[in-house]
């Protein structure tokens, strides 16, 4: 039962990934496909969660959609998270000015956030993808340069740090055989919840249209193209709506799950008190 989170959010996450990974070979009908005649279909055998306003399957829609959720949450969370990494392991391990600028510099990346970093790069370069990314991967930079950092920092004072100094081991070789992998559990745990707020990023740009363009499937663009259509056809914005909280809900609780597993304090057995009267 402690183990719960962990087994709900893998189930969430596998589901939103199998259909991203099914999706690069096999959809029930073309995403982009627009067949006018056949909008606002009920579900049914041919189209199994029926139709959109242009006549997209919408079952295909959301398959299609989950790739580019995917894509942009693996590769904007590993872009961010293992620049910041670098830089966290980096000023913990010189520290001094190098430490101190990297800190100032994390500090200063906290005041643009994602929205409006991808705004300036939209307004610079134009709304794409790949500034989606750069925009979500910005704001990772700064949240695992500090969380490497403070965790890389504990391990430096351990004994065993000091019994490698003296035997003659480098900064960077201690830092990679002893500190790194001492602190992978808690950049792994910090990578999961990030892929959740990646992905309501990704949603939240595509909504503004910042994110991934037409003709292009996106959960975010399938609720801003629905919004108008809350009273006539409520399943375009439920079903996508629905993803995005199964995707977000699934990393979460994954997150969640993994930090008890990985945690040693978390399976030392729990002590319970009477009271007698």
């Amino acid at each position: 039962m402690r183990r719960i989170s962990l087994i709900i959010g893998g189930l969430l996450v596998g589901t939103v990934l199998l259909s991203a990974l099914v999706s690069l070979v096999w959809m029930p009908h073309d995403p982009t496909a627009i067949n006018v005649k056949q909008r606002f279909l009920p579900p049914s055998a041919e189209h199994w969660l029926g139709t959109d306003q242009l006549g997209r399957d919408l079952m295909s829609l959301l398959m299609a959609g989950a790739q580019s959720s995917a894509l942009v949450a693996f590769l904007s969370v590993g872009i961010g998270g293992l620049t910041g990494a670098l830089l966290g392991m980096a000023a913990a391990a010189r520290g001094g000015l190098l430490e101190e600028a990297v800190m100032r510099s994390a500090d200063l990346a906290f005041a643009f956030p994602a929205l409006l970093f991808a705004i300036m790069l939209a307004a610079v370069y134009g709304p794409s993808l790949t500034n989606a990314i750069l925009a979500i991967a910005f704001i990772n930079v700064p949240i695992f340069a500090r969380m490497t950092r403070a965790a890389a920092n504990q391990i430096w004072v351990r004994e065993y740090i000091t019994a490698a100094r003296a035997m003659g081991l480098s900064t960077r070789a201690i830092a990679w055989k002893h500190v790194l992998p001492n602190i992978g559990a808690i950049l792994l745990i910090q990578a999961t919840i990030e892929f959740a707020v990646a992905i309501l990023a990704e949603a939240a740009l595509s909504y503004l249209g910042l994110g991934v363009q037409p003709p292009t499937p996106s959960w975010g663009r399938m609720l801003a193209e629905a919004q108008t259509l809350l009273f006539l056809a409520p399943q375009l914005a439920i079903w996508p709506g629905l993803c995005i909280v199964a995707a977000v809900l699934g990393f979460n609780l994954l997150g969640d799950g993994l930090r008890d597993a990985l945690d040693p304090r978390s399976r030392l057995p729990r002590v319970t008190t009477t009271r007698t009267g």
